[in-house]
C-alpha cells in the first residue's frame, strides 16, 4: 500500500497527515504521540477516528504539525486522520461523519478592532 496523505485544519493549526500500513505508530514532527501530546485527553482526541473504526494497530501515521495551540493541533490532526482513512476506505465515511470527525470546525479568532482593547470588548464609558 502506498502512502495516503490528507490535510486537517483547526483555528490556526495545520496538520499534514501521511498514513501507511504498519503497526500503529503515530509520529508527530519526528516525535512519538506520547511525547508530543503529554495530556491523555489530547492523545484520546487524536486516536478517536482510529478507535471508532477499530484500525488502531493497522496503520502508521506520520504528521507534520504547525501553528496554533495544542488543543487546536490535536483537533486538526483528528480531522486529517479521518480524511486519510476515508481516502483508504470510502465506506467508512458515514460512520466518521456521524461521530463528527469529518466536519472542519470553521471558528476562527476574530480580529482586534482599532480603538478597542480586544475584538469586541470596549473601554469603560465615562459620561463625565
Amino acid at each position: 500500500m502506498e502512502v495516503i496523505n490528507a490535510l486537517g485544519r483547526r483555528k490556526a493549526a495545520i496538520a499534514r497527515v501521511y498514513v501507511s500500513e504498519g503497526k500503529g505508530d503515530i509520529t508527530i514532527n519526528n516525535r512519538p504521540l506520547e511525547n508530543y501530546f503529554t495530556l491523555p485527553t489530547l492523545q484520546y482526541i487524536v486516536k478517536q477516528p482510529l478507535e471508532l473504526l477499530g484500525v488502531t494497530g493497522q496503520y502508521d501515521v506520520k504528521v507534520n504539525l504547525n501553528g496554533g495551540g495544542f488543543k487546536g493541533q490535536a483537533e486538526a490532526l483528528r480531522l486529517g486522520i479521518a480524511r486519510a482513512l476515508v481516502e483508504i476506505n470510502p465506506d467508512d465515511k458515514p460512520k466518521l461523519r456521524a461521530a463528527g470527525f469529518m466536519t472542519r470546525d470553521p471558528r476562527e479568532v476574530e480580529r482586534k478592532k482599532p480603538g478597542r482593547p480586544k475584538a469586541r470588548k470596549r473601554f469603560q464609558f465615562s459620561k463625565r
